[in-house]
């Protein structure tokens, strides 16, 4: 078992990090600044739920987290949104949570949609 020093999760992040698309501004507002990637399938939940469904520890994230990325790659690189902090922290987690159930990814993604629309990007 390794020795952590953050949460186990950050270990996926950081390795899936460099692979990550980020668009130029925030797809609700066209904002170029303070931009933050975020995952409509939560990877805290889709870990959680992939460590259960593998009997493994969250410990041991070092030692599986390649396989977990490679499993979930959708999820990791195709599912997932650029948007300003704004609209990130301050609307759709404040809406769906800090670690939005798999079951609302579909959800939040027509809520950015919708979002995109209000504001004339559409």
């Amino acid at each position: 078992m390794a020795d952590l020093k953050r949460l186990p999760v950050k270990y996926i992040r950081d390795l899936a990090k460099s692979d990550y698309e980020k668009d130029a501004e925030c797809r609700i507002c066209g904002e170029p600044d303070e931009l933050e990637f975020h995952h409509f399938y939560s990877v805290s939940e889709l870990y959680k739920k992939w460590l259960k469904k593998n009997k493994l520890k969250a410990e041991d994230v070092l030692e599986h987290r390649e396989e977990f990325i490679e499993e979930h790659h959708k999820e990791m690189y195709e599912d997932t949104v650029t948007l300003c902090s704004f609209h990130h922290n301050e609307d759709l987690h404040r809406i769906y949570g800090r670690n939005p159930a798999l079951g609302t990814a579909k959800k939040q993604m027509r809520w950015v949609e919708k979002q995109r629309a209000k504001n004339g990007l559409a």
